[in-house]
Parts: C-alpha cells; sequence; structure tokens
C-alpha cells in the first residue's frame, strides 16, 4: 500500500461517524500533463464541464467532448443510481466547481462525492475502463465476527457484480441486503459507468472488491471508489429503495396482489359477489399456469428446445452469414495446406477474406446430425459470447450440406504447443504464465455468470486454450458446452464426454456436471502451467510418479511445494510466492467434494489480490484412470481424431485411452 493511501485510511479513520453517511468530497489532480491558461484545452475543458449538470439525464449518466486532436477535452458524469435528478445536477455542479478550483492545471482529474463521480481528460474516456486512482472510505467500528462477515459480504457483493455487469448501456447498477453474523443485516450497493462493457464493469468490480481487505477490513461500512466503477457496504440502509427499483439494471420483482377494499355494510352483498368472481378467476389462473408449466416440462423432456428467435435474433443470424464461395475461395477451396486441425465433427482451416482478415473456418462433417434450424440456434448462441477470453465466432455460412463456421484467427496456437514443448515452454515466464492463468479464469467467470446463459464447457484443457498475438489466453472448442437457466445448477448425462485427467470424478462416475466441472479442469489446468507437464503420466526426473495432482499435493503438504514448479521458471526472476499461491489455488479447485471447489468469481478474486486468506484443501479428487469402474462405451476422449468409434474392454482400455469425442466440432489451434 503505498503511503498517499496510509495517509488517506489515517485521516478517514479520524472522520466521526455520523459525517461517513453522507457528508464527503474527495478529488485527485492526475499528473497526466498539464495546460496553460487561456489556451485551447482550456477553453474546450471549461465548455465540455459546464455541459454535464445540464444535460445529465434520469439515468444519471452523460459524457460530453469538446475540440480536436491533442486540445480535445473529455469528460463525464455519474450519479448514484439510487438519488434524484435535482440532487444529481447539484452534485455534478459542486464537482465541476471543486475540480476548477482543486486543479487548475491538470489535463486529467477525478472527483467523487456521495451522490456522483465525475472526470475529465485529454484522452478518451467514454467506453474507456480506468481503475485508478482509487479513494476509500470505512465506517470504524468492527464487526463481531469477522470470517463470517467477510464470507456474507462476498457473497452479497457476487450478487451484485452480476447483476450491475448485465445492466444495459444507460445503466449498470445493483443494490440490495443480506443477512450477516448475529442476524445483523448488510447493505450493499454496487456501480459501474453504463459506457462500459459487461466484461469491462465486471473486471473493474471484481477489482474493488478485491481491495476491501486493504480499506476495511472486518469493519462495518466501506466504499471503494474507482473511476470507472464504485462499490459501498453498511449495516444500516443508506439508499432511496424506491429509486433504486426504478433504476437497477435487473427488473425489480412484480408487485404484490393487493386485496380489494371491502364495500360498506349496505352494499356487502355486491362486494362478496364481486370477491368471489375474482377468487374464480384468480383459482382458474393458477389452475392454467400449473397445466403450462407441467406441459412445459414434459415437452422439454421429449424434444431439444430451440433458441427462441426475435426479430432482433432473426436479424443477428442473418447479419453473420457469409456466403459460401467467399469462404471457399478464403480457404483456397478447404486446400490441405490450409488445414489447421480436425475435431469429431469436421475439420478446421486458415482462411483470408477479401479484406486481409485471417479467419479459421470449422467445416461441419456431413453426418454431424444438426438440421439447419438447431445449426443456426447454435451460431446464435456462441454470437452472443463476447469476451476478451473466448474465442470470438464472426459468422457462418449455410449451403446445402455445407455447414461452416467462422472464428477469428488465434495467431499463437494452443497453449500445449508451448507448456508441454521442451524447447517452447522457455518462450513463457512467470508472468506470461500468471497472465493466462488470470485471463482463463475471467473467460470462464463469464461462461458461468455474466453471459446471458449460465454455460459450463465441459472440456477445458491446455488444447482448448489459444493464444493470441499477444500470449493472452482464449478459451475454444463449445462443441460439448452445456447451457442452463440461471436458476439450475447442474445437469446429468449418461453419454460422458471430455478428456482423460481434466474430467471430475463425479462426471465420470455418475455424469454430474456444473459449473464446478470447470472449476476441477481449471485446477488441473493451472497445475500444469507451473509444473509443464500433463496432468497424466507426469515425471519426475526420468521416472513416473503417477499424476500431476498426487505429487502436487504431497509436495505442497511436505513443504515441498517449490518442486512443482517448471525448472525454468525456477531459475527466473518470477515470484516464488506468487507461484506457491497458485498451486494452492489449483488444490482448492480440484477437491473431490464439488461443494468444496470455490466458485471463479471467488478464485478471480484470489489471483488479483494476496490479502484473501485461501482454504485449506483436502487430498484431491483420486485420479481416474481410463475405464475405472465405467462402462467403456459410454467414455470419449476428445484428444483423439479417429474417424471410427472404438468400443474396448476394461482391460483394453486401460492400456489404450482414447476414443472418438462425438461431441466435439472445434479445434482451432493453428499449426
Amino acid at each position: 500500500m503505498t503511503y498517499r493511501r496510509l495517509l488517506s485510511l489515517f485521516f478517514l479513520l479520524l472522520i466521526p461517524t455520523d459525517l461517513y453517511a453522507g457528508d464527503y468530497s474527495s478529488s485527485n489532480c492526475c499528473s497526466n500533463g498539464n495546460y496553460t491558461r487561456n489556451s485551447s484545452y482550456s477553453a474546450n475543458l471549461n465548455a465540455t464541464l459546464s455541459s454535464l449538470y445540464k444535460n445529465i439525464d434520469s439515468d444519471g449518466f452523460y459524457n460530453a467532448s469538446t475540440g480536436q486532436g491533442p486540445d480535445r477535452a473529455n469528460a463525464l458524469a455519474l450519479c448514484r443510481g439510487d438519488v434524484q435528478l435535482s440532487v444529481c445536477r447539484e452534485c455534478v455542479q459542486n464537482g465541476v466547481a471543486t475540480l476548477v478550483a482543486s486543479c487548475q492545471v491538470q489535463k486529467q482529474a477525478v472527483f467523487w462525492d456521495d451522490f456522483c463521480t465525475l472526470r475529465y481528460s485529454n484522452a478518451t474516456v467514454y467506453s474507456t475502463l480506468a481503475t485508478s486512482p482509487v479513494y476509500y472510505l470505512l465506517y470504524p467500528v468492527n464487526v463481531t465476527s469477522p470470517d463470517q462477515f467477510r464470507v456474507d459480504l462476498r457473497t452479497l457483493l457476487d450478487d451484485l457484480r452480476r447483476r450491475a455487469a448485465g445492466g444495459s448501456s444507460t445503466r449498470k447498477v445493483a443494490a440490495g441486503n443480506a443477512t450477516g453474523p448475529d442476524f445483523q443485516m448488510i447493505f450493499g450497493l454496487v456501480q459501474c459507468t453504463p459506457d462500459l462493457s459487461s466484461q469491462d464493469c465486471t473486471s473493474c468490480l471484481v477489482g474493488a472488491i478485491s481491495e476491501i481487505p486493504q480499506c476495511c477490513d472486518g469493519m462495518k461500512g466501506g466504499r471503494v471508489l474507482r473511476p470507472s466503477c464504485n462499490l459501498r457496504f453498511e449495516s444500516a440502509p443508506f439508499f432511496n429503495e424506491t429509486r433504486r427499483q426504478e433504476l437497477e439494471s435487473v427488473p425489480s420483482s412484480p408487485p404484490l396482489i393487493e386485496t380489494p377494499p371491502q364495500s360498506p355494510p349496505s352494499g356487502k352483498k355486491n362486494g362478496s359477489t364481486t370477491i368471489a368472481i375474482i377468487v374464480v378467476v384468480v383459482v382458474v389462473c393458477l389452475i392454467v399456469a400449473v397445466s403450462v408449466i407441467v406441459f412445459l416440462r414434459n415437452r422439454k423432456k421429449q424434444k431439444p428446445v430451440d433458441i427462441p428467435q426475435s426479430v432482433d435474433d432473426i436479424s443477428t443470424v442473418e447479419s453473420l452469414q457469409y456466403a459460401f464461395s467467399i469462404i471457399k475461395a478464403a480457404t483456397n477451396d478447404f486446400s490441405h495446406h490450409n488445414k489447421l486441425g480436425q475435431g469429431g465433427f469436421g475439420s478446421v482451416y486458415k482462411g483470408k477474406l477479401p479484406n486481409g482478415l485471417e479467419i479459421a473456418v470449422k467445416r461441419l462433417s456431413r453426418d454431424s446430425g444438426q438440421g439447419n434450424i438447431e445449426f443456426k440456434n447454435e451460431v446464435l448462441l456462441l454470437a452472443k459470447l463476447q469476451h476478451r477470453n473466448l474465442v470470438r465466432l464472426l459468422g457462418f455460412s449455410l449451403e446445402g450440406m455445407e455447414k461452416l463456421l467462422v472464428y477469428e484467427y488465434v495467431q499463437n496456437g494452443s497453449l500445449d504447443n508451448f507448456i508441454f514443448d521442451s524447447v517452447r515452454h522457455l518462450n513463457l515466464d512467470w508472468d506470461c504464465r500468471y497472465k493466462i492463468i488470470g485471463g482463463i479464469a475471467r473467460g470462464i467467470l463469464y461462461l458461468h455468470e455474466d453471459s446471458s446463459l449460465k454455460i459450463v464447457h465441459r472440456d477445458l484443457k491446455a488444447s482448448n486454450i489459444l493464444l493470441d498475438s499477444e500470449m493472452s489466453p482464449k478459451i475454444a472448442d463449445f462443441g460439448m458446452a452445456k447451457s442452463f437457466g440461471q436458476d439450475e445448477t447442474q445437469g446429468n448425462t449418461s453419454r460422458v464426454v471430455g478428456t482423460y485427467g481434466y474430467m471430475p470424478p463425479e462426471y465420470v462416475m455418475h455424469g454430474q456436471f456444473s459449473i464446478k466441472s470447470d472449476v476441477y479442469s481449471f485446477g488441473v489446468l493451472v497445475l500444469e502451467i507451473i509444473s509443464g507437464q500433463k496432468n497424466n503420466g507426469f515425471r519426475r526426473g526420468g521416472d513416473s510418479v503417477g499424476d500431476l495432482l498426487s505429487f502436487a499435493w504431497e509436495s505442497w503438504q511436505e513443504g515441498r511445494g517449490g518442486e512443482v514448479v517448471d525448472p525454468f521458471l525456477r531459475s527466473g526472476s518470477g515470484s516464488m510466492n506468487e507461484m506457491l499461491r497458485c498451486i494452492h489455488i489449483g488444490l482448492v479447485c480440484v477437491q473431490e467434494d464439488p461443494a468444496d471447489r470455490p466458485t471463479m468469481a471467488s478464485v478471480v478474486l484470489m489471483l488479483s489480490s494476496f490479502s484473501i486468506t485461501l482454504n485449506l484443501p483436502s487430498e484431491p479428487a483420486f485420479h481416474v484412470a481410463s475405464g475405472y469402474g465405467l462402462d467403456a462405451s459410454l467414455i470419449h476422449n476428445s484428444d483423439s481424431t479417429n474417424s471410427h468409434h472404438r468400443t474396448t474392454s476394461r482391460s483394453t482400455q486401460q492400456s489404450q485411452r482414447s476414443s472418438r469425442n462425438g461431441a466435439s466440432i472445434t479445434d482451432l489451434h493453428p499449426r
């Protein structure tokens, strides 16, 4: 923590309790260059700032820019999601006056108040994530049960974060409350500037939540204020509930049906008749509703449910469609020279569009079993998954029997081509590997919590993680992914598909999968990235010692965790403490009981903040050798590209593990 932050916290501790509730403001004059008075930038800045409070509307957000080139002044203002417009405008007006007086020559500044945030810069601010500087406030009263309070607070803030990040382009705010220890209530509010994307809002709030231990750990209240987002929690209500429900990014619950008022005695008969009619209507409506629900559930069991295509959905699908002739020419008629890989549902080719954009084209085999409607539904689902750590679907082509999916081309191929290669692994120092681990975690978090549907990938492994030109990870291959409704938590299947060494025991043994299945696979990935070795057939020196999970657990238990680390990393400049912490996180993720594994939201927090205490892991889930207690006909290993399905006996399967993956349709890594 910097000297400035320590000094800030020292003075904040002296703030009287009654002042904390609403009387504060702060400004930060950033060191991003100065301007001279009477200059073009000075005039542009004054014009921009004066327009903010006049134009901000009931959504509580407005941005403005004036001028061109280096003299362009950019600013935006955001009001707390529950305040009235008059209060909002007054706050913004005061903020402008404060910044003009405090930051007379600085080209960049931020202002925070109880009701609004204001910032300006000579650089672009709209749709630009800004996480610093940071301002803290705390309520200097300790809670009675700190450990339980942390758990309850994190649960509340994680829920609010998901709801805020899922908001619209006009508001991203969520507020609510939860019961804390000793039956005390915790009230919270989180907010992002609505110009941010869902993933940037998530990233900003995850970082803000991870800073709570630095500012107000164990306190009854606190705030973390960033330029692009903020959070606040207290033990007493502080937001306007009525106004909050109007602006909340997630629709509030429908109002309760009020009981009709009773008529005066003289109209008692008519009143009774009216009430009787209402009761009958309500009962009939309930019967119809229950019948519809039962019908839909039975129908869901009998046939797959298509994604409902609204006018917007149909328009989206049509806008993504490429002419088959264009893709054919881009891949040089799907030449063998352009072939990148082979998956269970077809081949993948590199191509280049007429505009010079490089693409990866998945050509589905004609026996893939998908009809045109199912294919378009898959396209629609994939097109809605937009995150920097997911491979992006650019479009599709559908002509006759030809079904093509067009993806962005990822330059550096798959992660396994680096970490398991005796030469190329030297290109991945610790900073690069730590960046890859964090990117994968954020991508999975988006699938689990922040996408329009809850997605379980089910085949996370090193070969399905692609690396772009900056070695940032992108999750690929959604051929085995399953989607859930937001209220669903797990599913079951009689057809277990995946890759040995990455599948959790409850999935292998019972066909049960959930978001915790991906957490398990992520834990295996983390240990592989750190060690540079595969989970299956892990070797220490020249001798096989079984699987990586067992070795990592034994070494960590005995205080020899450093032996798990790739020797190349041990000899480098990376932080051994970070490596050991990541080994700890990996072991927590591969617990045998899914309930003991953290959520990906918790994992992202663990990776971003060393102040968060990690749970002690128990011995990890047993390593499932092929055919362990299973009917071999139910298991499909996605590492193989054989063209026919093999069913082997258990003894044969133990020595020959691979069989065709009948579900995976993506294998995008370049050669």
